[in-house]
């Protein structure tokens, strides 16, 4: 899998030896949350002291290979050793180790285009890319993506429930009438600009490319029960910052078309997920299962769609996922399964939303998840 980055279309006015909104919430995490925030600590200090010796690209290149990759080990290890099922130690943590990285001097005299691929590569590392190693021999492969917890500037506190399942589901061997699948899974961020530089085309397309996968689900928190999004958008609408609180300019009456790398991401305007979602509307558990085809276009407003056919000619406003980075995740994975694997169940899962963190709901949402996957498992 490449560590290859694209830059985008404004890239040359970013200037990567300044700390970003992310990173610039990190003091208020210490402060508020100390034993969350500094509990990977030591990969973080370990890999401070060694970016700080380092005098050139190519020992920063190495650095960031074997320090990215390790916060990934430490943060599952930390997880399930503790069984807490928190996700923020890592997200802490990742962004403590991009800021000591863009503070070092020999960061500094790099060409942007090195610094922009080094920060890439500690993103994808840090976030499970080289951890992908499909090794239980069970009949069937699952690859799962989840999210950075989000709208810190409203709860620093906050979980998300996506992230927990990811870090929960990872290395499983769920079973069900004799037939078994491995999970493997994947942590995205919630920016804007990680997702026009190609980030999930990146991370995803390795495995829908080369059908070396079963499943393909994409999770991420939405409303009160669990939603499966059979319709989602091309279009971005939503008035929301992502987490570095840019936001697009798009809305319900400008919704806009995101980007792949220089150019706008092509496709149709709605496409439809395959997971098989008559077994896994039985997955047991507290909340209820939902089969939403909501969307919303320009000229028909908000209605549930029934079949792909009826959106064909419509402007998408939103999908059954909504407009934000969740329901876009949904359309690339299943734009990418369009291009390359016809025949691959891909889709997407909204969780119940919590509010900071809730440790009883997040059990009770990881164990449901678990189900509702499970359950789809027979019909791999």
């Amino acid at each position: 899998m490449s560590l290859s980055c694209s830059l985008s279309a404004n890239s040359e006015a970013i200037n990567f030896d300044e700390l970003t909104v992310e990173e610039l919430r990190i003091d208020t995490a210490i402060e508020k949350l100390p034993h969350v925030a500094t509990r990977l600590s030591s990969r973080v200090e370990k890999f401070t002291h060694q970016i700080n010796q380092a005098t050139n690209y190519t020992v920063l290149t190495q650095l960031i290979i074997r320090h990215g990759s390790g916060l990934w080990t430490d943060a599952k290890k930390s997880f399930n050793q503790l069984n807490d099922y928190d996700d923020r130690p890592l997200y802490w943590a990742r962004l403590q180790m991009s800021k000591a990285l863009r503070s070092s001097s020999a960061f500094a005299e790099l060409f942007e285009n090195q610094q922009h691929k080094l920060l890439w590569s500690l993103e994808l590392l840090s976030r499970g890319q080289m951890d992908i190693k499909f090794d239980k021999k069970a009949d069937k492969k699952i690859l799962l993506t989840g999210f950075d917890p989000f709208f810190l500037d409203r709860y620093i506190d906050q979980s998300n429930p996506s992230g927990v399942v990811a870090l929960s589901l990872d290395d499983l061997v769920v079973s069900l009438e004799g037939q078994t699948a491995e999970i493997e899974v994947l942590i995205v961020p919630v920016r804007f600009a990680d997702f026009d530089q190609g980030m999930i085309e990146e991370l995803l397309s390795p495995y829908i490319a080369e059908k070396s996968v079963d499943m393909v689900i994409t999770v991420s928190m939405g409303r009160e029960n669990f939603d499966l999004e059979r319709y989602p958008a091309l279009r971005r609408s939503a008035n929301a910052p992502d987490n570095l609180n840019v936001l697009t300019g798009a809305t319900k009456s400008n919704p806009l078309v995101p980007r792949l790398n220089h150019a706008e991401l092509r496709g149709p305007e709605f496409v439809e997920f395959s997971l098989p979602i008559s077994s896994m509307l039985k997955g047991a558990g507290k909340y209820q299962i939902n089969d939403n085809r909501t969307v919303s276009t320009l000229s028909g407003g908000t209605f549930n769609g029934q079949t792909l056919t009826d959106l064909i000619k419509q402007t998408s406003v939103s999908g059954s996922g909504g407009s934000y980075l969740s329901n876009e995740i949904s359309y690339r994975s299943i734009l990418l399964r369009d291009q390359h694997n016809l025949t691959l169940p891909v889709g997407h899962i909204h969780t119940p939303r919590i509010k900071a963190f809730d440790q009883q709901a997040l059990m009770d949402i990881v164990n449901q998840t678990k189900n509702i996957i499970t359950q789809g498992v027979a019909e791999l």
